[in-house]
């Protein structure tokens, strides 16, 4: 087989419908666009959500929320989860994907002081609640702000 020989699969090539081209084409004149109107016109047609003059659903609902530009999102991680590392070790953003105690990093990691922690540990992260905070450092760990 040369390459001259190759040619698609039998009725997988449909040639394009050529609009416009007279009236012997059965699509001329109008070119199935009917007569006048926005829509018969060259770039004719309305925009996404126009609904004739209508107030638009988008205009009809009421806005909701804010959106706080400066606001930080944090993920969470509670002291109990952190007993599974061994004495000495310290923990930041990195160890904490590694094993698999959170699954992305957004604005930095806030620890909080739900459960116990029995191991010695240096925690980096960029928030600590006052109680895991204390109990950290009870456990003989240490926290530094990132």
């Amino acid at each position: 087989m040369e390459l001259h020989e190759l040619s698609p699969a039998e009725g997988s090539v449909k040639s394009n419908f050529r609009k416009g081209r007279g009236p012997g084409s059965g699509n001329g004149k109008t070119a199935g666009k009917g007569h006048k109107g926005q829509n018969a016109r060259s770039g004719g047609g309305v925009r996404p959500g126009f609904e004739g003059g209508q107030l638009p659903l988008y205009r009809r609902l009421p806005k909701r929320g804010f959106y706080n530009r400066f606001g930080k999102t944090y993920v969470v991680v509670n002291l109990s989860a952190l007993n599974v590392f061994d004495d000495n070790t310290v923990v930041d953003e990195t160890a904490l994907l590694e094993a698999g105690i959170i699954s992305r990093v957004l604005d930095g990691v806030k620890v909080l002081g739900r459960g116990e922690i029995t191991k010695k540990l240096t925690v980096m992260a960029a928030a600590f609640s006052e109680s895991a905070k204390a109990k950290i450092e009870a456990a003989g760990g240490k926290t530094e702000v990132v």
